[in-house]
């Protein structure tokens, strides 16, 4: 028999291996080449396909074609975004996550995907791990800081320090275990702060369910740390679709709870409670039975609660949901008819909310003033089942309430008690030091002017699970005024006047009005800032002016070329019709809701515009994403109008990108409005910035240790501030942070120093920050100003800066696209005399 291993027998097998190989490279060298070719043509979707063909296949060229791979991967994901073809697009992401794990630029671009489709959970994931792969990424980052603050509330850092709150749970828990709750359920458990307590208090069986994967996943990661992830079982679902046994083996004695709101029932309580009753607690206490043992019977921690209410004049609730201005700008509003906020407490409103907004009076510009004496509104036990069944069913309730001060009436400001147990009670009140705010129900009818022995007829009621309160009628001299049954009006000149008019008025038949419209809070606020569309104004008039000039030397009368306007502001905007002069500006809104554009109709014929003179851009535009483009092959825009400033307080995103393009687009002589951004600010120490930023002090939280887990949410800029109302000190003068020319690219910088001189004693906790909007070299606005619509942000420190009377900080301050962050350090040993180029103070007003 011939010796089998006198010669390789893989000599085909390797010849065969070559030839694959040899196949494979020429695959890949053509699979790169056709991708290439498909990137001229822009033919994103094939290249993609070329390029996953070539990676899968040559895992050693993904350095090498990784920055083409990304570009590909974007544009044909945002491709497949416009067409809705969204399982497409993460079907794409999916395929370059497996090939590029640890690229942190596709992993932030999928969550940059996943939140604008409302995927917040899932988007902060994303967006967490890009930032662990690079730390410094700042794109991850930012978009870390806005997700962090969906997924991971502010008043969720409020109630941990806030130690009575923690405290009095504590206590009433305890007292409840003790006396023989031995199986407990934390319903919407948060960080698990409850259900510890009911540990730690005895309890033989607890178990917590959260809806939220973030929070739910956070309270896995305390429970562990402090020894509890074995004793407490947590489950991540809704309360209401837990099922015994197959998520907790049998019924409870005891439910301890917080999903209250503001308005006490908007989280949805007396659906979570009801369920609760019939399905996870053990019965309640039979009264004929009084000495049935506690761990045979069930309990809710809160016992019970009792709503009350005042009503209120308040400028600042009033400007944001009812129109205050008769024009702005030249421009004449009446034409519109009535417009409210979606904040309407009448059941049957269309497209409204919530019944409801939430604010904290205490903290409100220009403070509020009690028309009334306070009122109960409404009592409500937890432990009653049949009470909670027969809230939404009960009658509507009417209340009287006299009027003590002479007033307009804005609001009525809710708040409550929630009783713990009969020893144990927490306030919400608006004078309170909690962490609550009040829930507030807006007047929406233009007659609102009371005086003293009037009487206001409120209507209580229970619906949708929400709590209605409803200011339905004033009554004075034996009239009754039906609030929300006249001819609304949309400017008060003289309330009272009007007032008894209307109820002269009422024994006619009058007609209602022919038009009435919704805008949101922010947008009718911004309606309200007189100032603004003013500046616009005077600064619009003082361009067309000089443009006109320009033609006129160049062009006859009879062949002068329209003067092209175009605002792109976010949401419902005026400004294009501002800046129409009658026969030589064409001017494009941005607006794309129906009833915007319906509203831009009615006041331009209202105001004598011609129809033809107002467009709606995004007809004329097939690509929404790409609103910046040329008005016409062969023009260009004399103006174009960009909202920079968010409402919060923050720059818009992508502003400075959109400044770029429309800098291309002008004509010479063109304007962009506004045309210059500077940022002012201010050393500020304010305890409160510190309980809204992080769970403060390095004692654990009623000895459970959770302030490491949820600090992980710390986000460093804080929003939809009002600097005029925060409790905080000023420990400096204004300053100019930072400047931003959208007209000249070449003079902006990323990074700025300023050296601020401390004025105040005391611990820098934070660097309050505004924005002069010059609209051009002689017009401008503040956004810390009485009329304005905006709201002021502040950077909180990582670290306070302990400072005296006389020393020196120096800021840091840098701006990436629009994200800005600042850092402070003390300038130690250094004298006046010493500094060169500090910054100059500022008005806030300037």
């Amino acid at each position: 028999m011939p010796n089998a291993t006198t010669r390789p027998k893989r000599t085909r097998r390797h010849r065969r291996a070559q030839r694959e190989d040899a196949v494979r490279n020429e695959l890949v060298s053509r699979s790169l080449e056709s991708a290439q070719q498909c990137l001229f043509s822009q033919d994103y979707g094939t290249a993609f396909v070329h390029y996953l063909l070539a990676l899968n296949l040559a895992p050693a060229l993904k350095d090498f074609a990784n920055e083409s791979f990304r570009f590909t991967l974007f544009q044909w994901t945002d491709e497949l975004d416009s067409l809705g073809r969204i399982q497409d697009l993460f079907n794409c992401y999916e395929q370059a996550m497996e090939l590029f794990p640890v690229d942190e630029v596709i992993v932030n671009s999928m969550g940059e995907h996943l939140f604008r489709m409302g995927f917040r959970d899932e988007a902060a994931g994303h967006f967490y791990k890009a930032l662990k792969l690079r730390p410094d990424f700042p794109e991850a980052k930012e978009n870390f800081y806005r997700v962090a603050n969906w997924l991971v509330e502010r008043w969720h850092f409020l109630m941990l320090n806030d130690h009575g709150r923690n405290h009095k749970y504590q206590l009433a828990i305890k007292k409840a275990v003790e006396g023989g709750c031995s199986s407990v359920l934390d319903i919407g458990t948060g960080t698990g702060i409850l259900g510890m307590c009911a540990k730690m208090a005895g309890a033989a069986e607890v178990y917590a369910c959260e809806l939220s994967k973030t929070m739910y996943e956070l309270a896995c990661e305390v429970l562990s740390a402090n020894g509890m992830a074995d004793s407490i079982k947590i489950v991540h679902l809704k309360s209401l679709d837990m099922k015994i046994p197959k998520d907790i083996p049998n019924r409870v004695s005891l439910v301890v709870t917080e999903t209250v709101d503001a308005g006490l029932f908007g989280e949805g309580i007396i659906e979570t409670l009801i369920h609760a009753w019939k399905h996870l607690l053990l019965p309640p206490p039979n009264t004929q039975q009084p000495l049935s043992s506690p761990s045979q019977t069930g309990r809710v921690i809160p016992a019970g609660a009792t709503v009350f209410g005042v009503a209120v004049q308040c400028r600042e609730i009033r400007r944001q949901h009812r129109l205050c201005v008769s024009s702005v700008g030249g421009l004449d509003l009446s034409a519109v008819g009535q417009i409210y906020s979606p904040v309407s407490c009448l059941a049957d409103t269309e497209d409204s909310t919530e019944p409801y907004t939430t604010e904290r009076l205490s903290r409100l510009r220009g403070g509020y003033i009690q028309l009334t004496q306070p009122f109960t509104a409404l009592d409500i036990d937890f432990n009653n089942v049949q009470e909670l069944e027969g809230l939404c069913s009960r009658e509507m309730m009417q209340l009287r309430l006299c009027v003590t001060q002479e007033g307009v009436l804005d609001a009525l400001a809710v708040w409550f008690q929630l009783h713990l147990d009969q020893d144990n009670h927490l306030s919400t009140g608006p004078q309170e030091d909690t962490c609550w705010e009040q829930a507030i129900y807006p007047i929406q009818s233009p007659f609102n002017t009371v005086k003293c022995g009037d009487e206001i007829l409120v209507e209580v009621s229970c619906k949708d699970s929400y709590l209605r309160l409803c200011c339905a009628a004033i009554m004075r001299d034996g009239h009754t005024f039906r609030l929300y049954n006249v001819t609304p009006k949309i400017l008060t000149t003289n309330p009272e006047a009007e007032l008894c008019c209307a109820l002269a008025g009422l024994q006619t038949n009058q007609e209602k009005p022919s038009c009435t419209f919704m805008l949101e809070s922010a947008e009718i606020a911004l309606l309200n800032n007189t100032a603004y569309h003013n500046s616009f104004q005077r600064a619009m008039s003082k361009l067309l002016v000089s443009l006109k000039s320009t033609r006129r030397s160049q062009q006859s009368d009879s062949e002068l070329d329209p003067i092209y306007v175009l605002d792109v502001s976010e949401g419902f905007s005026v400004l294009s019709l501002i800046a129409i002069s009658p026969g030589l500006v064409q001017a494009y809104s941005s607006v794309e809701k129906e009833h915007h554009q319906t509203m831009l109709r009615l006041l331009a014929k209202g105001n004598g515009v011609l129809e033809s003179t107002l467009e709606f851009w995004l007809s004329h535009v097939e690509d929404d994403s790409a609103v910046l483009q040329r008005p016409a092959t062969e023009k260009l825009w004399s103006a174009i109008i960009l909202d920079c400033i968010e409402t919060c307080g923050l720059i818009r995103q992508k502003l400075l990108e959109k400044a770029t393009l429309a800098r291309c687009l002008l004509e010479d002589g063109g304007q962009i409005f506004p045309e210059r951004i500077v940022i002012h600010g201010m050393l500020v120490e304010s305890d409160t910035l510190l309980r809204e930023s992080a769970v403060q002090g390095t004692e654990p939280t009623l000895g459970f240790n959770i302030a490491p887990f949820i600090n992980q949410f710390t986000v460093p800029v804080h929003v939809f501030l009002d600097l005029s109302t925060l409790e905080c000190t000023h420990l400096s003068e204004a300053v100019e942070l930072f400047a931003l020319d959208l007209m000249n690219s070449t003079v902006n910088y990323t990074g700025r120093e300023v050296k601020v001189r401390v004025n105040t004693s005391g611990k820098v906790t934070a660097i309050a920050f505004w924005y002069q909007i010059h609209l051009d070299s002689e017009q401008s606005v503040s956004t810390f100003s009485e009329d304005s619509h905006w709201k002021q942000a502040a950077v909180v420190l990582q670290q306070p800066l302990t400072v005296s009377r006389g020393e020196w900080v120096k800021l840091s301050i840098q701006l990436h696209k629009s994200s800005i962050s600042i850092t402070a350090v003390k300038e130690e040993g250094l004298g006046a005399d010493d500094v060169i180029g500090e910054a100059e103070p500022v008005t806030s007003d300037s």
